[in-house]
């Protein structure tokens, strides 16, 4: 059987056999690679599905926001009102914006508690009912005030008042921090303080300080903003200040320069005269309130209280009067060494005899001939600042405020 050795099973012989196994191997080789090929595909067409998925769901939502607002502007339109009174839980008494009052219905969605006299809200146009609160408006000058929520003055960058630190914490600062000493004793806190002086004393330092210590909202405020042109803005303005005040509680109120609106009424004045005393009024009305203010303070400051009219002075307005005077000679050597202590000082700096030059100074003026020393420290290429750079500084501080006086010749200009 040697001849039938080289038979193959299928009755091909070996010869007849091996072409077609090549044939079978590029075969399985195409089908293989086609096999990748097809999985690619696959895989592509699974990301492109999840990507027309992604954005099928995006064209929905947009689709949706934009039926929203066509429902929405389709809606009928509201007109706002302020509500009088509310009589139950579904009545109440508006004044429309058109003039008349009107007993309307009330939505059930709307929260009651939030529905309190004077506050303004949406009436539909055809059932009149209320549908809505809306936000108490403010002037946008009211917005733009300066407010500081975390004054960095400190009572340690004041130097010389020692005394008006005192009773300021006393009037200010303790009845926002311990309400209930006055409950204890069964009086009524003080309203407000009126600090009055020379200007540059440290009047606005004082009162941002105690906004420091009390963690309260600093708002402060010009009497100049308060001037307005047309009538009933001034006094609008007012009402609208000492609001914003309590809606950022607990806060202090600081108003500088008083005496623009606070000067005495007279009986002849012109028309620009009354809408100024129209402004005063309703600041008196304001800090003698019907309602009290909660925790908020009122800080009032002034150059000339002479001219202030005596109906802010009486207390339950300014329950006291608080006098910031040009600093002492120990005043003045603490608020130098308050503004020396970060300047690089020369150590044969004579402190004593700055003192005594500085006679007179305000504590803003002592700060500007630090300045001024440095200045000509920095001119004089020194790295220290020397006594002979405060001489200078001194000496030209006395010929700002004495301009008919000859300028002495320094050397440092020649």
């Amino acid at each position: 059987m040697e001849a039938n050795d080289e038979i193959i099973m299928d009755g091909s012989t070996p010869e007849e056999r091996q072409p077609h196994s090549e044939d079978e191997q590029q075969d399985t080789s195409y089908l293989l690679s086609y096999t990748r090929h097809l999985e690619r595909q696959t895989r592509r067409l699974e990301t492109e599905k999840q990507i027309v998925e992604g954005e099928r769901l995006r064209l929905q939502r947009e689709l949706n926001n934009v039926r929203s607002e066509l429902d929405r502007l389709r809606a009928p339109p509201l007109f706002s009102g302020t509500l009088i009174e509310l009589v139950s839980d579904d009545k109440a008494i508006v004044k429309s914006s058109t003039g008349p009052q009107l007993m309307v219905s009330v939505s059930s969605k709307i929260d009651r508690d939030l529905l309190k006299p004077n506050v303004n809200v949406a009436l539909n146009q055809r059932s009149f009912s209320i549908v809505d609160i809306l936000p108490q408006s403010k002037d946008p000058s009211v917005q733009a005030m300066e407010i500081e929520e975390k004054p960095v003055i400190e009572y340690s960058d004041i130097g010389g008042l020692e005394t008006q630190i005192k009773e300021i914490r006393e009037i200010v600062e303790l009845p926002l921090l311990k309400p209930e000493v006055f409950e204890k004793i069964g009086i009524d806190p003080p309203k407000g303080v009126l600090l009055y002086g020379p200007p540059g004393t440290g009047k606005t330092l004082l009162a941002k300080a105690v906004a420091k210590v009390t963690n309260a909202t600093f708002i402060r405020l010009i009497g100049s903003e308060l001037v307005q042109k047309f009538i009933g803005e001034g006094a609008r303005l007012v009402r609208e200040v000492f609001e914003y005040a309590e809606e950022r509680s607990p806060s202090i109120l600081f108003i500088d320069e008083l005496d623009a609106i606070g000067s005495k009424r007279l009986e002849l004045a012109t028309s620009g005269d009354r809408e100024v005393q129209r402004t005063l009024m309703q600041l008196l009305a304001s800090l003698d309130g019907f309602e009290p203010r909660g925790e908020v303070r009122v800080i009032a400051a002034t150059n000339r209280p002479d001219i202030l009219d005596p109906a802010l002075l009486r207390p339950g307005r300014f329950d006291r009067l608080i006098e910031i005077s040009e600093p002492n000679e120990e005043g003045r050597k603490e608020i130098f060494n308050i503004h020396m202590k970060n300047m690089n000082v020369d150590e044969s700096v004579n402190l004593d005899y700055l003192v005594q030059q500085s006679n007179g100074l305000s504590g803003a003026e002592i700060k500007s001939l630090c300045i001024e020393a440095g200045m000509f420290a920095i001119r004089n290429e020194h790295e220290v600042v020397t006594d002979q750079d405060f001489v200078y500084a001194i000496d030209k501080l006395n010929n700002e405020r004495n301009p008919s006086k000859n300028q002495i010749q320094r050397d440092v200009f020649v």
